[in-house]
């Protein structure tokens, strides 16, 4: 497996045909392939039930520009994309303090463009309640970002930990 400066994966077409020689039952369905032709056109004159290999293209532009466009393609509902995120977190305070706080935060992620990213992270908080789903009380510097404990991400509350949200947004 190689992977781009994208982070891409890809695979040529001999380095599948070993994994697939060692793990016969392997899902092959999401590998991009550098050459897929050959095995794509055995498939179609076989007529057998293997799916096609997806094409590996690279890339033009830079990675930021790569990250940019990816930052728009958020897989959710169109009531999440459309949700005004900053004024739903701000509903869920209680105090002044968390007010604050919450400012604080929402401006430095506004300021990153990462609002998409918490819209998502509200769809997800409420897919996995909605699905019976369990998920961690918290890890690492996300429980130092009181936003995150609002939406639901983690259950540790900053604020009276006293974590400051500079130890997750760098």
């Amino acid at each position: 497996m190689k992977y781009d400066q994208y982070g891409q994966a890809h695979t040529d077409v001999a380095e599948l045909y070993k994994l697939l020689y060692t793990n016969p039952t392997i899902d092959i369905s999401h590998f991009v392939v550098d050459d897929p032709d050959l095995f794509n056109n055995s498939v179609k004159a076989l007529h057998c039930e293997m799916p096609v290999l997806e094409q590996y293209t690279v890339i033009e532009g830079s990675v930021q520009d790569f990250d940019h466009n990816n930052h728009q393609k958020w897989f959710m509902p169109d009531e999440y994309k459309t949700l005004d995120i900053a004024k739903w977190i701000l509903e869920q305070c209680k105090t002044d303090a968390e007010l604050q706080r919450t400012g604080i935060e929402l401006l430095m992620f506004q300021e990153r463009n990462l609002f998409p990213m918490l819209c998502y992270l509200k769809y997800l908080v409420d897919t996995m309640r909605k699905n019976n789903i369990l998920w961690g009380v918290g890890r690492g510097s996300s429980v130092a970002s009181f936003v995150l404990y609002l939406i639901g991400i983690h259950r540790i509350n900053s604020l009276f930990y006293n974590l400051p949200i500079e130890e997750f947004l760098k």
